[in-house]
């Protein structure tokens, strides 16, 4: 689990280079960083979303991804979750939800998140995750800077889901194929888009209660 050690440590370093600049922007700033980000965000999706191939998969596991998602309603625990973080340490960031959140989607959904803590399960290095790391370092400064707090607590989330791909890795090498690893890239850039566009203040979109597409994009890619 070295790099995904390697992963949540830069996060957690990058949000605290971030929330010492949170902590003096003017608001003006706060706004610009803040829209600059969903636009990378948007383009970051967009880039993962022109790999598309198989639409018709695509579909069926993000309805029925959307539908699991709303009927667990995990949006309703993860910010019930959000607020209990908040409370503990006493925040009064208003945007301490948010940043927790994004953090989570951007940071853990993708390929990298997949295939990084899966080659070093088997064994294969850690250099996709040294990547991500530093991918990942920098976004969390510029969501630090302009969401606060919550984007630290998204490194734990993080922690646990890319560790627990390292430690399962040798049981699921024969699950990940090439066309499953292809298709949850275009899944998360579909989430990330809906991430981008909720950042930019264009639509509202609850893609925390999308996130079980992403199971079920892998489990219809292993069926088909």
């Amino acid at each position: 689990m070295q790099g995904t050690l390697y992963n949540t440590g830069a996060v957690v370093l990058g949000s605290m280079i971030g929330l010492l600049f949170h902590s003096r922007l003017p608001e003006r700033f706060a706004k610009i960083f803040y829209q600059a980000i969903g636009l990378l965000i948007l383009s970051l999706g967009l880039g993962m979303v022109v790999k598309l191939s198989d639409f018709l998969l695509l579909s069926f596991s993000i309805i029925g991804g959307a539908f699991l998602g709303e009927l667990v309603d995990i949006s309703s625990l993860v910010n019930r979750t959000s607020e209990k973080l908040k409370s503990k340490i006493k925040s009064q960031n208003d945007n301490f939800s948010e940043g927790f959140v994004t953090g989570i989607l951007v940071m853990c959904v993708g390929t990298l998140a997949v295939l990084g803590p899966l080659e070093e399960g088997l064994g294969k290095g850690t250099a996709l995750l040294q990547t991500k790391s530093v991918i990942d370092f920098v976004t969390s400064i510029l969501l630090a800077s302009s969401l606060g707090v919550g984007v630290l607590f998204s490194a734990l989330p993080l922690l646990v889901y890319q560790g627990s791909i390292t430690l399962f890795a040798g049981s699921l090498q024969g699950f990940f194929s090439d066309t499953m690893i292809a298709n949850l890239s275009v899944m998360g850039g579909v989430l990330l888009l809906g991430v981008g566009l909720g950042v930019l203040k264009i639509k509202k979109i609850n893609v925390i209660n999308m996130l079980p597409s992403l199971v079920m994009v892998a489990i219809l890619s292993f069926w088909f």
